[in-house]
């Protein structure tokens, strides 16, 4: 058993770990602070994490909700000075497993730290049991293409989380899957037979929300000639996948929460309510903890849509899938344009692999089309993928290959598809949307007319 313990005071660092070491538990490693905390999590793949709660700085819930997304099978007891229920509530749904009141019983501790890595293990369980089955990637799952351990081990815990049928929110860079890992949980959830709804928040205007998402009846307002059923009633008995939630705007997100917590709604013009057993799975790329610290998200609607959380990796950290995902596009595409592209030449491969991909698998899939649609050979070479370099100065080149700046790479693709903007959000993975706050943003950057002369 590996455990790390978090704590500001030195006394209960030493305490505890003193503590553990008498009890038999030889893998003991503390940190004093809240940040250190969250790189040691991120970095190390420990048992258990007792985390205490009051910390200058980032406190233990920001810990949490910081490191449990990247670790799923790691456990965590929460130690806090204050016995506060709504901040046991808060630390639950972030992923802890147990909250212990100091002083804690030493009895107590070590049941605790028992069950939570008996609880541990029960997850890894299923995950080995699903390899030793030769099911890579749970049955649920099936449309998600990888090998990437990370990966692998987020869709074994989706797959645990998914059979409660509480809401869970996904998280994840534009382009990173998040519908496809929505509809697995879906698939493995109580109601995989029922209906999947699927809906881009960001997409419905703020005067139609209450008409789509309620319904309406016949003569409810001009022009509703006939009754409408909203996304709830047509989810009812299955999943309402609500994309891009961040979207939302604050004033619509008290009448969404109202619904999650009465499970019934009143269509517009309606006398009566109509009730409804839907799970919400939601998803969103920015972050909403940021959000709700700024005003533009409710933090009472986040806790309702975060029961679970899965954050998913760009494609530039899931090992050794960009081949797999490539050789799986290339199959796709040449059977869609009935070409016969067999493959891709070393140097292609080479240079599929080298590439950043801000847009993450959205951008690869288009590449690889795009490539396919060119290709006047059986094999695709680095021509074909329209990613040769051009010659660049220095200081563009840096910015091309820098994961904190995309100004390169943005008005790089601007400038290859001629400043079609619908073609260029598709090309990087994104929303018509958020290339243009990129383009809003970008155009902040003293350098950005030197950029673009340069491409």
């Amino acid at each position: 058993m590996r455990i790390l313990i978090v704590d500001d005071e030195e006394v209960a660092l030493n305490s505890v770990k003193r503590l553990l070491k008498w009890r038999g538990i030889r893998s003991v490693e503390v940190c004093g602070n809240g940040k250190g905390a969250i790189t040691r999590i991120r970095e190390t793949d420990f048992d258990i994490v007792l985390l205490d709660l009051l910390m200058p700085e980032v406190d233990g819930l920001q810990v949490l909700e910081a490191t449990k997304p990247y670790r799923p099978h790691t456990e965590f007891i929460i130690f806090t000075a204050i016995d506060d229920i709504p901040t046991t509530v808060k630390a639950v749904r972030l992923g802890a497993y147990d909250y212990l009141v100091k002083p804690v019983d030493n009895d107590l501790l070590f049941l605790s730290i028992k069950r939570a890595y008996e609880h541990r293990g029960l997850l890894i369980g299923l995950s080995v049991a699903a390899q030793e089955n030769k099911k890579e990637v749970p049955e649920a799952f099936g449309e998600i293409i990888t090998k990437s351990p990370q990966m692998l081990s987020l869709l074994s815990y989706a797959q645990v989380m998914a059979a409660s049928g509480n809401p869970i929110m996904i998280t994840g860079e534009s382009g990173t899957g998040k519908e496809l890992v929505a509809r697995g949980i879906h698939q493995a959830g109580p109601t995989p037979k029922g209906p999947f709804i699927a809906v881009n928040v960001s997409a419905i205007p703020a005067t139609m929300f209450e008409s789509q998402f309620f319904g309406h009846t016949k003569g409810a307002f001009t022009g509703a000639d006939a009754p409408h059923q909203g996304y709830f009633e047509q989810a009812d008995g299955g999943t309402l996948f609500l994309d891009e939630i961040g979207e939302l705007p604050i004033a619509l997100q008290a009448k969404l929460l109202r619904v999650l917590e009465e499970k019934s709604f009143y269509p517009l013009g309606a006398a009566k309510p109509i009730w409804v057993d839907v799970r919400v799975v939601s998803a969103s790329n920015i972050n909403l903890n940021n959000a709700c610290q700024e005003g533009t998200f409710r933090l009472d609607l986040y806790y309702r849509l975060k029961s679970a959380h899965i954050h998913l990796p760009p494609l530039a950290e899931r090992s050794g899938d960009v081949p797999l995902l490539a050789k799986h596009f290339l199959k796709k595409s040449s059977a869609q344009y009935k070409k016969d592209v067999q493959g891709f030449t070393p140097e292609g491969m080479e240079l599929l692999n080298s590439k950043n991909y801000p847009g993450n698998v959205r951008e690869l899939a288009q590449i690889v089309e795009n490539a396919v649609l060119v290709a006047d050979t059986n094999f695709i070479s680095p021509q074909h993928l329209g990613m040769t370099q051009p010659a660049l100065s220095p200081f563009t080149r840096q910015l091309c290959t820098s994961k904190e700046n995309d100004e390169a790479h943005l008005a790089f693709v601007l400038t290859n598809t001629n400043g079609d903007k619908n073609r260029a959000a598709q090309t990087m993975g994104i929303t018509l949307r958020q290339l243009q706050r990129k383009i809003a943003a970008m155009k902040k950057n003293p350098r950005w007319e030197a950029i673009m002369r340069d491409i």
